[in-house]
Order: C-alpha cells, then sequence, then structure tokens
C-alpha cells in the first residue's frame, strides 16, 4: 500500500498556502499539516517580486511543517494565471501487429501524435490529458488496451504554460530550499479535491475563484473537455471597495471579509445596517448603509461570473453541463456567492470545499485550500499507479514497491508521461 507523504504548495495572488498530507491506516489521505502565509509578489498570476514569493513559501511551509512534525523536501505545486492556455487536439494510429491486438505502445503512439499540435511560441506543455478514444469509429472508450482494432484514434486536452512563468516558479520552488515534484494546473488539482465522480460524469462546470484570477474546469462523461482563465478575482472586489467608497485598500479588505454579501435580495430582511468606514488621507470616518457595499461586490461579481457563463458557451460545452456548477477558491466564501452564480448560470450551484481526506478536517476543509489539498490528492493518485509510493518529506529527528502486474505497470507508466 502507498503510505507516502505529498505536499502541495498553492502560489496564489494574495496567498501561499502548503498542505501536507499521507496514508492513513484504511488507505486514505489525511491532512497533518496545514500553513498559509499572505502573498504580495504575484499579479494576477504574474510575478513581480520573486524574493517576497520566497519568504512566503518558506513561511507556509515552515507553519505545516511545525504542525505535521516532519521536515519538507519536495512539493506538487500549483500555476494558473493569464499565462495558462489550452486546446484539443486528435491523433490516429493503424495497428500493424498481426493479431491487430491494441497495445500500450499504440496508445503512445496515438498520443504522440495528438500532442504535436503547434503551439504557441515560448509556451510548453504542462499536461496532455487523454480524453477518450475511438476503435474503428466505435467512439467513447476510456482504455482501448487490448481490444481488437485496425485503427485506434484519441482525443486529447493539451494545457500550456508560458516558459518563462514555469522557470520562475521553479527558481522559486528552489530558493525556497524545496525540490519541485511535479507543476499541476491549480483547477485541474482543485478538480481532485472538490468534484465527485457523477459530477463529472453527467457534466459539472468548476470555478475557482482566486485573488487574481477566477479558474474554470468544465468536466462531461468523467473527462476534463475544457479549461480557462476568467482575468477577475477577489482583488478586484477589493479595489472596487477601495475606490467607491473611498478607503485604502487594506480596510476595504477587511471590510469585505466582515460584511461582504455578493447579492442584494439577502438584505432585504431588515438586514441593512450602517457601517463605519475607515477614509483614505486622513479624513473623518463616514457611515454608509451595508446595501451600498453589496452593491459594489454584486456588481463585480456579476460581471465575473458572467465573463465565466460566455467562456461556457464559447466553449460549446454549457448544454453539457447536467450536475451544474461547483464554485471554490477563498472568493467562493463570501456569503451570497451561491445565490449569486444561481441567478447567472440558471442551474444549480454549490459551494466546494476539499473532501475526500482525513486529519485535520476543520483546518483544511475550506474552499481557499481546494487546490492545496487537490495537489496532495493529484501526488497520490500518481504514485498510486506508479504501484509505489513516494514521499516528499521526512519525520523531524529528535537530535515496496507494489506489484500490480503487467498491465497496472503500463497504465502507470502511460499516467505518469502524459499527467
Amino acid at each position: 500500500m502507498d503510505n507516502g507523504m505529498y505536499v502541495g504548495l498553492d502560489i496564489g495572488t494574495t496567498k501561499v498556502a502548503c498542505i501536507i498530507a499521507t496514508r492513513g491506516e484504511n488507505g486514505g489521505l489525511e491532512v497533518v499539516g496545514v500553513g498559509k502565509c499572505d502573498s504580495i509578489g504575484l499579479r494576477k498570476g504574474v510575478m513581480r517580486n520573486m524574493l517576497n514569493i520566497v519568504e512566503s513559501i518558506q513561511t507556509a511551509v515552515k507553519e505545516a511543517e511545525l504542525m505535521a512534525g516532519v521536515d519538507v523536501e519536495d512539493v506538487w505545486v500549483g500555476i494558473a494565471g493569464d499565462t495558462i492556455r489550452a486546446l484539443n487536439s486528435t491523433g490516429s494510429v493503424a495497428m500493424t501487429h498481426e493479431d491487430r491486438e491494441i497495445r500500450q505502445e499504440d496508445i503512445d503512439r496515438a498520443i504522440d501524435i495528438a500532442k504535436t499540435v503547434q503551439i504557441q511560441e515560448a509556451y510548453e506543455q504542462l499536461h496532455v490529458i487523454p480524453q477518450e478514444f475511438s476503435v474503428d469509429n466505435l467512439n467513447g472508450i476510456k482504455q482501448p488496451l487490448g481490444m481488437i482494432g485496425v485503427r485506434l484514434e484519441t482525443q486529447v486536452h493539451i494545457i500550456t504554460a508560458q516558459t518563462t512563468s514555469i522557470q520562475n516558479i521553479t527558481k522559486c520552488v528552489k530558493d525556497a530550499g524545496l525540490r519541485l515534484n511535479k507543476l499541476v494546473l491549480d483547477h485541474l488539482a482543485s478538480s481532485y479535491a472538490v468534484l465527485d465522480k457523477d459530477e463529472k460524469e453527467l457534466g459539472v462546470a468548476l470555478i475557482d475563484i482566486g485573488g487574481g484570477t477566477s479558474n474554470i474546469a468544465i468536466y462531461h462523461d468523467d473527462n476534463i473537455r475544457h479549461t480557462s482563465i476568467v482575468k477577475e478575482g477577489g482583488e478586484d472586489v477589493t479595489r472596487d471597495i477601495s475606490i467607491v467608497l473611498k478607503t485604502p485598500p487594506a480596510e476595504a479588505e477587511k471590510i469585505k471579509k466582515s460584511h461582504g454579501c455578493a447579492y442584494l435580495p439577502l438584505l432585504r430582511g431588515g438586514d441593512d445596517e450602517s457601517l463605519t468606514v475607515q477614509m483614505t488621507g486622513g479624513r473623518d470616518d463616514r457611515e454608509i448603509k451595508r446595501s451600498l457595499l453589496v452593491e459594489v461586490i454584486e456588481a463585480r461579481m456579476d460581471e465575473l461570473l458572467g465573463l465565466a457563463r460566455q467562456d461556457m458557451e464559447k466553449s460549446g460545452l454549457l448544454s453539457q453541463i447536467g450536475a451544474g456548477v461547483v464554485l471554490t477558491g477563498g472568493g467562493s466564501q463570501m456569503p451570497g456567492m451561491r445565490e449569486k452564480a444561481e441567478s447567472v448560470f440558471h442551474m444549480p450551484v454549490r459551494i466546494g470545499a476539499p473532501q475526500k481526506f482525513g486529519g485535520l478536517v476543520d483546518m483544511a476543509k475550506a474552499p481557499m485550500f481546494a487546490t492545496g489539498v487537490g495537489l496532495c490528492m493529484f501526488g497520490a493518485e500518481t504514485a498510486h499507479a506508479s504501484g509505489g509510493h513516494h514521499k516528499s518529506g521526512k519525520k523531524k529527528s529528535s537530535g515496496g514497491d507494489g506489484g500490480y502486474g503487467n498491465i497496472i505497470k503500463k497504465v502507470s507508466s502511460w499516467f505518469s508521461k502524459y499527467f
């Protein structure tokens, strides 16, 4: 049984979060360490101050280490932002074996052909995710290994990232004294933590609302079909509040967290109290109605969620989202977000918190930790597919390779190669 340790590092616009998880006795993941630090080195996912990011990484990791009683060595790291691009591609091969049985090398060849599609200059492939296969025009096959056919075709989802972004994040992790195991798309990681299999089968849109950007992933038939980025997030809400109320950004963030709401009708029950707002430039504080604050927030959320809906319509997958929308990330925690989203998407919406783990459940089971927990789950699944175990650290000092058979080994090699 895989009994390793997995460390997820979520480097976001407003926070850096570190999650440490291990395999429990029942085989499930248990979170044993959680660390969080404010981040001021990123802007919309673009690096602005590498030294600040390195310091934030070290602080978050140290906090998680102390809680877990381990020393972290290597990490699974999330990546997102405006430098991410995605596309779908296909590749097909003919069976050349006399028995026409599809072997792993045939699957690999089809995927390799599919991923030779031209990508934007100065970008490189981050993930090549097989979606489905077809054998002699028989579509919707998830695993063609061992089937008989003349021609094999595959469709893949390719996620790319700007080379300089990859290099800068890699350097930050190294300068923080850690080894980078793999970069993983943020919203791909989040989907591991907050979506269930039934939702992925029926069709679901995941919207991860971060500080600088909001990330979209659409699943259908248990396959990821579309990923994209909306260039708006929680920071934009804070900035709007600061401008409209003429209050410093730090005060705007405080007001947003303590009195914010994304849906004005929720205040119609007589909850429109007066708020005292600190003014910029040393001016006297002034009183405002909470409804004004909510109007500012709701206007921005109308735009953010409206852009997400436009993206879903453009993808051609809106009609396939049978299970509705799942909101996660720090921006999803604001009261009224579910109601606001339902009014925009006209379909069921739920707030997605990390699930399917034990240990520090109360501490880590918040939408803001979805990416960090998901990175641990991604790492655990990768290790399980390889039939072995992985350790991202070691116990603080006071001063088996599993046998899964040939087919599992082939599948694990395929998973490691393309994810």
